[in-house]
């Protein structure tokens, strides 16, 4: 036998023996978010970095939680692998989240992308993403028309806000049948994707139900006054206000009101800054009685202890409890996580796969859904929303009945 024939199969059997087993594990998964970590938001992103912490420390410890991923420490899937959280600042610009997704992707080479807070950010985040094939998780972006884009790599656990609008005209529905005053909406939204996009359903959904649309009000984002956009709201005097506004724009609000003395009967909002902690600390004395929809519902810690043992992970992290918006964050990392670990693999494609076939019960998430499950538009088809109301200095989850912790509050000024 010649030594080249030797050397040759040598070579074959190393070959062979690194095809029989298992590739090295990653001892590190890099995942991306994309978020506000400076600017008027800039709480936003801190929260939010908290959150994804929080998720992240469940995944990489062991915890006794019934939760995906929970009870062992590190990624099984990936040989124990740990995950490491790499943030980028979006500053609310939607080119400057582009950007900062393709430096996460290229240079980081992140498994995958949380984010974004704002939808028009989402929205271009989510482009990247797919243009790159890695999966783009959206925590709490909640415009429509993200998921009806024919993206394969987009993926929402949350409610997007036509469900959140539905809920809220069946809170009202169900006032209206018990004979409170409930004839008239007022909209008042902010320009970008989020407000036009939620203003949108409202009106639509407002007209179907036989609501009297009394004031339609588009405003510019981050303006700095809102006294001509208030005087319009107070001269509507509709029954029920619908603000869809970020946070430094929902303080304005409520400061411009009660400059001007105009005290709404009631106010229905889809969270954003209505959900913010920095709201309440401000104006929080002017919002006892204020609805908002929600994907999360702390009281419900009482029916599923995990909620409130992430409750008190988060609170040692961020000095606060967790929100509606950060909720969402925690319950988005935890799905991309485990389907990473289900794919085995750090590719994009079969993590993309991964997620595609999640399917995960009601009682292993934190949230008030039926569970996780996908359609093929990268939508969860089982994130039910609530309603809670901001009641002495904490919100009380008030609809629906299944999981209302304390009866609604109606109207908020009567």
């Amino acid at each position: 036998m010649h030594r080249r024939d030797v050397l040759l199969g040598g070579a074959a059997a190393l070959a062979a023996l690194a095809q029989a087993r298992p590739a090295r594990a990653a001892e590190e998964v890099l995942i991306g978010a994309v978020y506000p970590m400076s600017g008027a938001n800039a709480q936003v992103g801190v929260d939010g970095r908290h959150a994804l912490e929080t998720a992240i420390e469940i995944v990489n410890g062991v915890h006794d939680l019934d939760l995906p991923g929970a009870r062992a420490a590190g990624l099984s899937g990936l040989g124990g692998a740990r995950i490491r959280l790499v943030m980028a600042d979006h500053q609310a610009d939607p080119q400057k989240g582009r950007g900062e997704a393709e430096r996460l992707i290229t240079q980081s080479k992140v498994a995958g992308i949380v984010g974004t807070y704002h939808s028009s950010v989402a929205a271009t985040v989510s482009v990247t993403c797919e243009r790159y094939g890695v999966p783009f998780v959206a925590a709490d972006s909640s415009s429509p028309s993200l998921h009806k884009r024919n993206l394969r790599y987009f993926f929402r656990p949350a409610a997007h806000d036509e469900m959140f609008s539905a809920a809220i005209f069946d809170l009202l529905d169900a006032e209206r049948k018990k004979g409170a005053r409930v004839e008239s909406v007022a909209l008042f939204y902010e320009d970008t994707i989020f407000g036009v996009d939620s203003s949108t359903v409202q009106r639509k959904l407002a007209t179907e139900r036989g609501y009297r649309i009394a004031a339609d009000v588009k405003y510019r984002s981050n303006s700095p006054s809102l006294t001509a956009e208030v005087q319009q709201l107070k001269s509507a005097d509709a029954d029920v206000v619908l603000p869809s506004s970020y946070t430094t724009d929902a303080i304005l609000l409520v400061k411009t009101m009660a400059e001007l003395g105009y005290r709404p009967r009631a106010m229905i909002a889809q969270a954003a800054g209505f959900a913010e902690k920095a709201t309440f600390e401000s104006v929080g004395d002017k919002l006892d009685g204020l609805v908002s929809r929600a994907s999360f519902a702390l009281d419900l810690a009482a029916k599923r202890p995990s909620i409130g043992v992430v409750n008190e992970m988060y609170r040692a992290r961020a000095g606060r409890d967790l929100n509606d918006n950060t909720a969402r964050l925690v319950e988005a990392m935890l799905v991309l996580a485990d389907a990473i670990n289900r794919a085995r693999s750090l590719d994009g494609a079969k993590i993309r796969e991964a997620l595609a076939a999640t399917n995960t019960p009601a009682g292993q998430t934190i949230m008030p859904w039926r569970g996780i499950a996908f359609g093929a538009d990268g939508q969860n088809t089982l994130c039910d929303p609530v309603l809670i109301q901001y009641r002495d200095g904490r919100f009380v989850t008030v609809f629906p009945d299944a999981f209302a912790a304390a009866a609604l509050k109606w109207p908020m000024n009567g």
